[in-house]
């Protein structure tokens, strides 16, 4: 068994297999959003997925439970930023534009995720007029190791 399907198992027998999108529901683009009940920018990149087409289940956690649930996918301090949702058998952490969740979905890649760490301005949900920061979506290989995956700004 490769380590993102045993993450994700371990996962799902932790959290509830409903809880986290099977390869069965990939195709209808189904993504399990955690974030805190109070985050404005998670509402934001939640929308921001929707008009990309994907079908978006949220779920307000406390902050322990999400922190529980990024180190346990393989998220660490360095990587994370403010919400983790889950598709395909992959994580997409923080503010990671839809069009690169489609091409992880259409290319596979053998990787845990992506992710955009921190919350740069200009990025999906982090939205500050005119104000915009260059920033990269890594993408997260199952030895922990990441490369980028795109480059934005």
């Amino acid at each position: 068994m490769n380590r993102r399907r045993f993450i994700f198992s371990s996962l799902a027998s932790g959290l509830g297999a409903g809880m986290l999108a099977s390869p069965a529901r990939a195709m209808s683009a189904r993504i399990e959003v955690f974030k805190s009940p109070t985050c404005g920018c998670c509402t934001a990149w939640v929308e921001h997925m929707t008009q990309a087409g994907f079908e978006v289940e949220t779920r307000d956690v406390d902050q322990e439970t999400l922190w529980s649930m990024k180190a346990r996918a393989g998220v660490t301090p360095e990587l994370s930023s403010c919400h983790t949702a889950f598709i395909a058998g992959y994580f997409i952490e923080g503010h990671v534009p839809g069009t690169d969740v489609q091409r992880l979905l259409s290319q596979r890649p053998d990787a845990l995720g992506l992710t955009v760490p921190g919350m740069p301005l200009g990025s999906p949900g982090m939205e500050m007029g005119n104000q915009r920061d260059a920033y990269d979506t890594l993408l997260v290989l199952p030895n922990g190791m990441t490369e980028v995956f795109a480059r934005h700004g």
